[in-house]
């Protein structure tokens, strides 16, 4: 009965985060369609994304790797460390902050080779069955198998000043994907499934500014109830938090 409720509070742990990042992620998704279909019918934005699209073409990966760990790491990183001072625990160090935008870099030329992955594999199209393939591989392939357990366990190493031996232990640990990762793929499905099929109805060239974007502020969006719930439940409140981040 123990191990029941133990596998269970993963979905329910996921659920509430579903509902906590509905209201949010339905405003992002809604910005980013905007965006979408601002490309295709508004002369200024098309113009505006093209000399972006040239300018991504010219600097490939490069641009990538910086613009991932601006939006990814750093900014994230600034608003949290200064946003939550006066709450035990809840703000990175700048060393914490480097290790961040240092693994948001690598993931920008993750990403970027995974959309590049996808288009050599299904094709450039917009239409909805290359979207919905291009969907499915994301997130129920990439993300489960290997983004978010890696994001994961480098968001505990971070959180735990780099003890190796400790992150270690709880990935060795029984059900640490039920009880770490799943949590994250439910709450973050609201978000990323509609964000995602946005995204890849734009040129691939734009595909990694987009998801930047929609990633920067959600990221912030969490931040903030995050926030929000560590000064509701006073000091230590953040205990269990760090799933959710």
């Amino acid at each position: 009965m123990e191990t029941q409720r133990e596998l269970g509070a993963p979905w329910r742990s996921g659920i509430q985060g579903a509902r906590a990042n509905l209201v949010p992620g339905i405003i992002l998704q809604l910005a980013a369609l905007a965006l979408v279909l601002g490309f295709y019918n508004l002369p200024a934005i098309h113009g505006a994304l093209f000399r972006l699209m040239a300018v991504r073409k010219t600097y490939g990966y490069a641009l990538s790797v910086v613009t991932t760990a601006l939006f990814g790491g750093f900014i994230p990183f600034l608003v949290l460390h200064f946003a939550s001072r006066g709450i035990p625990d809840a703000a990175y160090s700048w060393a914490q902050g480097l290790g961040l935008t240092s693994f948001w870099a690598y993931k920008g030329f993750e990403i970027d080779f995974w959309y590049h992955l996808q288009a050599l594999f299904f094709g450039n199209g917009h239409d909805p069955h290359t979207i919905v393939i291009k969907v499915f591989m994301d997130q129920l392939v990439y993300c489960p198998v290997l983004a978010v357990p890696m994001t994961t366990a480098v968001y505990e190493l971070v959180d735990s000043h780099g003890n190796w031996r400790a992150v270690g232990a709880d990935i060795r640990a029984p059900h640490w994907y039920l009880r770490k990762v799943l949590p994250i793929l439910i709450s973050n499905l609201g978000v990323w499934v509609p964000a995602v099929a946005v995204i890849y109805c734009l040129p691939t060239p734009l595909q990694l500014p987009l998801n930047n974007i929609v990633m920067c502020f959600y990221t912030l969006v969490v931040i903030h109830q995050t926030k929000s719930a560590a000064r509701s439940a006073g000091p230590g409140g953040l205990a269990g938090q760090g799933g959710q981040t």
